[in-house]
């Protein structure tokens, strides 16, 4: 267990878990949705974990790639296709830490779940105001490579919560859970209490607001697209800074640009960056 404490706010970091943050609290009230790191069991029940080398879904579990097709882990339960990438299930290393930062790294080779080798590192530094992350990934293999990046954030949604953010498009789901068509989007203003939503939303300005009575939360990041997940028995609303829309290797191989899904092809030796924070604040 890592924990770190700057000013008012506390976060707890269990690294083998996934390089997963158990969770992060202001004085006493959380903010994500938080365990103890010596409690938490998994990372997929954590305040937040990294999202390596691709997010969201990829559909049926395969991956067709430069005319090969690689046949991936199904590694949520009983569902299809393969989600999140594979860092969430995989334990991280400790490189350095001290008492208001941490850096993690995962080397994989490729595999099963991902027939590119790549490493990572994630570091993480809390201030006095907010809870800061970076993803670095570079392609360890011999050829090009797709990749991307987010994080997997869970907040808390009290009675009272509103969501806030602004963005030009929303990638609309079947029932298989996979992207159908995009549609032009504003973003989101709305209660979280009826809020029903499994949705990537591009072209967000790298801002959304969580406020209820109690708490202001703020995502900030510069990428540009924003996984949005809850629905009204849910005690906790998903809000995904990512770099590429759902299932964007399948939607690139169909013909869609790169670009527009915001997909990278790393070249042997290449890195992406990508960052991301979360502030706290009483509400007013």
């Amino acid at each position: 267990m890592i924990e770190l404490r700057a000013g008012r706010l506390r976060c707890e970091l269990k690294p083998e878990l996934g390089g997963c943050i158990a969770g992060l609290w202001l004085d006493d009230q959380p903010v994500l949705r938080s365990t103890p790191a010596a409690q938490l069991a998994a990372a997929r029940l954590a305040g937040c974990y990294p999202l390596v080398p691709f997010s969201n879904r990829i559909g049926h579990a395969s991956l067709v790639w430069q005319g090969t097709q690689h046949p991936l882990v199904r590694n949520n339960g009983d569902e299809p296709h393969a989600i999140h990438g594979v860092g969430w299930q995989r334990p991280w290393n400790v490189l350095d830490r001290d008492a208001t930062s941490a850096m993690l790294s995962y080397a994989h080779g490729a595999d099963s779940s991902w027939p590119f080798a790549f490493d990572c590192s994630h570091t993480v530094r809390l201030t006095a105001t907010a809870l800061e992350m970076t993803l670095a990934l570079t392609n360890q293999s011999d050829q090009p490579a797709p990749a991307g990046l987010g994080w997997h954030p869970y907040f808390v949604k009290r009675p009272h919560s509103h969501l806030s953010f602004e963005a030009r498009g929303r990638w609309e789901m079947g029932a298989d859970k996979l992207p159908t068509e995009r549609r032009d989007s504003g973003g989101l203003d709305v209660d979280c209490a009826a809020l029903e939503v499994d949705h990537c939303y591009d072209g967000w300005n790298g801002v959304a607001h969580l406020r209820d009575e109690r708490l202001h939360a703020i995502v900030r990041s510069g990428l540009t697209r924003l996984v949005v997940f809850t629905n009204p028995a849910r005690e906790g609303i998903a809000l995904e800074p990512v770099s590429h829309a759902n299932n964007a290797v399948h939607l690139y191989a169909r013909g869609a640009a790169a670009e527009e899904l915001g997909l990278r092809v790393l070249q042997p030796g290449e890195t992406m960056i990508a960052e991301m924070s979360i502030e706290a604040e009483p509400a007013a």
